[in-house]
């Protein structure tokens, strides 16, 4: 009899179809309480569980006692409660390097959106406001050779650092907890604390995890220490962000223009003072949203199931230690 795994996102067919060459696959749309209970036996008897977007918690694991991996399709787990699978010796499986080059594309586009107008003026176009030549109110800023701060230098900022800097000609800075001698020597990069990275900028992009010491990184003092003319870019968490903070710094002239494509809560309220400010380009969280990433992301996320569950864990584990 194969092993039993729950599946609570939809796959491509030929990644669910190698999923069930493995295991014995139970579908289920979401990982609520109701979906528990009416599938109480295959939460009971599953050795694995596989999806994204869905909090498991103590909760959820007290109703699978035999899991013994979960793989999660994306390179975040903030949604995963790290210390219970620690507890309960069970493996998290994520996908680091699967949509590096991609999340780096979405940066670079909304450094270009934002510091162009690229937003802006094609509403206005579609509008019909372009009924002579543009003037001054149409302009945008310049991007290339400008100075651009990155803080969170891992395989996404190296490659946004490489966009920045062979691509624009931009200088480079960083923060991190450590300094990176790929970045120092194929980009002249230059590590620094983050005062000095948020007055120095001219773009301050955020690729942070959501972590107890990134929460509300960027407040009020932060935007402060930026030039006004500096533009804010996120594509990491929502959170590390206090919105509030941004809008008033936005609105106050603190900071030039925001390119977000993550918030404090997702879907973005309707009624989110970012949407009426023509200075914020917001996305809706697309960083890794192609259809080639998406495919290598679930087909990952399937292989590191697979490999966990068959002892192979060199690769992609949060959590190493516990097996």
């Amino acid at each position: 009899m194969k092993p039993s795994v729950i599946l609570y996102k939809s796959l491509p067919d030929d990644l669910q179809r190698r999923l069930e060459t493995h295991f014995s696959v139970t579908k289920v749309p979401n990982l609520d309480a109701d979906t528990v209970q009416k599938h109480a036996d295959a939460f009971k008897n599953a050795v694995g569980l596989l999806g994204s977007s869905e909090k498991v918690d103590a909760a959820l694991l007290d109703n699978m006692p035999a899991l013994r991996a979960t793989s999660t399709i994306s390179v975040g787990y903030d949604n995963f409660d790290v210390d219970a699978l620690n507890a309960r010796h069970v493996l998290l499986m994520h996908t680091p390097t699967a949509l590096t080059e991609t999340v780096a594309d979405t940066l670079m586009a909304l450094i270009l959106s934002s510091a162009r107008r690229v937003v802006d003026v094609a509403e206005r176009v579609k509008a019909g406001e372009w009924t002579k030549g543009i003037g001054p109110d149409w302009f945008g800023t310049d991007v290339h050779h400008k100075t651009i701060g990155i803080v969170g230098m891992g395989r996404i900022g190296l490659a946004l650092a490489q966009r920045a800097h062979f691509g624009f000609g931009m200088p480079v800075l960083y923060n991190a907890r450590r300094q990176h001698k790929e970045a120092d020597e194929r980009f002249n990069a230059r590590h620094c604390d983050l005062d000095t990275l948020l007055q120095e900028a001219d773009f301050v992009c955020s690729i942070l995890p959501l972590t107890d010491e990134t929460r509300h990184l960027f407040g009020a003092a932060e935007f402060a220490k930026m030039k006004s003319s500096a533009i804010f870019i996120n594509a990491g968490r929502g959170q590390v962000v206090d919105e509030n903070a941004l809008i008033a710094a936005l609105k106050a002239g603190e900071i030039h223009a925001a390119g977000l494509d993550v918030f404090e809560q997702e879907p973005l309220p309707v009624s989110s003072e970012l949407l009426k400010l023509p200075n914020v380009v917001a996305l809706p969280h697309i960083g890794s949203a192609t259809h080639e990433t998406r495919y290598n992301m679930a087909a990952t996320a399937v292989e590191n199931l697979i490999d966990a569950l068959n002892g192979k864990i060199e690769k992609n584990c949060v959590n190493p230690q516990v097996k």
